[in-house]
């Protein structure tokens, strides 16, 4: 997905990041101080080279600008997650009807990218809040979880990034992350099994010592399923 930078909030971005960082579990990366039309074209460099070493005409038509193709998808959609500058604008508004029970934004669709292998990592993400003070606007449940997952990524890093960064916004602990995923690394690589799903998750506090909620919790994202 391409970035829409009009519904972007580069200063909450950097706060979460920071924030992240705290908690141990942001992205490993670096400020190169590279605009993305700067990457683009390095990238479309070094890929060209890439397809030259594999042996591929890179002057057969259908091949001639898939180095360009592969630059852009990779700065502007696979993994537009890098940019920290692009977390997603939210609308937060206060809790004047006092609600108190869980809001769960269920099976959002997530394609990710495996850090180790560079292969895809499809998903679903469930992501449970109980408001205090305020209301998170539902897409940016959905938003939020694309960010992250639009990054290289292992899945334990990327439930606990949902996590942290919504605890972070909505000032509350109460948050939970359950991600359901299937990777290219296991289906298209070495052992080759494309039945097998990694479980994923990230419990609130409240879930944790409460069976019940706990139980209401799971139950929910089972009903996903049948």
């Amino acid at each position: 997905m391409s970035v829409d930078r009009t519904k972007c909030d580069p200063e909450l971005g950097r706060r979460v990041h920071e924030y992240l960082i705290t908690k141990g579990v942001e992205t490993p990366m670096v400020n190169n101080g590279l605009a993305a039309s700067a990457k683009i074209e390095i990238i479309e460099q070094k890929y060209k080279e890439i397809m030259g070493v594999l042996g591929q005409d890179i002057t057969d038509d259908s091949l001639a600008e898939t180095p360009k193709r592969v630059a852009k998808m990779l700065v502007s959609e696979t993994l537009w997650g890098l940019d920290i500058e692009a977390f997603p604008k939210v609308m937060i508004i206060e809790n004047k009807m006092d609600y108190d029970e869980m809001v769960l934004e269920k099976a959002v669709t997530i394609n990710s990218w495996c850090e180790h292998h560079g292969l895809p990592i499809t998903g679903k993400v469930f992501v449970g809040y109980v408001p205090q003070n305020k209301v998170l606007g539902i897409s940016k449940l959905n938003r939020i979880s694309d960010y992250y997952a639009s990054r290289p990524q292992v899945q334990e890093r990327l439930t606990a990034q949902i996590c942290y960064a919504l605890r972070y916004v909505l000032g509350i602990e109460e948050v939970s992350v359950v991600i359901e995923a299937h990777h290219g690394c296991v289906s298209m690589r070495g052992i080759k099994d494309a039945s097998s799903m990694t479980v994923t998750s990230k419990l609130s506090p409240g879930l944790k010592a409460d069976a019940a909620a706990r139980a209401e919790f799971f139950a929910h994202i089972a009903r996903e399923k049948q």
